[in-house]
């Protein structure tokens, strides 16, 4: 059985409660994530996402200034990394999302994306090849 604690990312570029849209927004880009998490005291308290920026920050005409603390996704939805691959993608599937911060002894530790569970089912899956062939396209088409 594979664990996530096997295929997460575990060096995670994060944010804390000062810091603004602009600052996460050029962390997103520096590292070509669309996630970051948001940090109070070493404790996880969000995630700032892309569409979080656009929905509700760049929609609403809010200024670059704007503290991250007020557009940021509270609601998680976290994983350990002792949790196999199988209950990550059911979990991922019924929640209806992309990525899953990875919590160990109430710290981050890891984050797992789609694309990180397509690399490991990628020669074991039909849908493995699919996910990662829709991120090589996605990687082609950003550079």
């Amino acid at each position: 059985m594979t664990t996530l604690r096997e295929i997460m990312t575990t060096d995670v570029d994060c944010c804390t409660v000062e810091d603004n849209i602009y600052e996460a927004a050029v962390k997103m880009r520096d590292d070509d994530v669309g996630v970051i998490p948001v940090l109070e005291n070493n404790h996880l308290i969000g995630v700032i996402t892309d569409r979080d920026i656009v929905i509700r920050c760049v929609a609403e005409k809010k200024p670059n200034s704007t503290r991250i603390t007020d557009v940021i996704s509270t609601d998680l939805v976290t994983g350990t990394p002792d949790m196999s691959v199988e209950e990550a993608e059911d979990l991922m599937g019924n929640e209806q999302i992309r990525r899953l911060p990875i919590i160990e002894n109430d710290k981050l530790v890891g984050v797992v994306a789609l694309g990180d569970l397509a690399v490991h089912h990628q020669t074991n899956s039909i849908a493995g090849n699919a996910l990662s062939s829709i991120s090589e396209d996605r990687d082609q088409i950003q550079h």
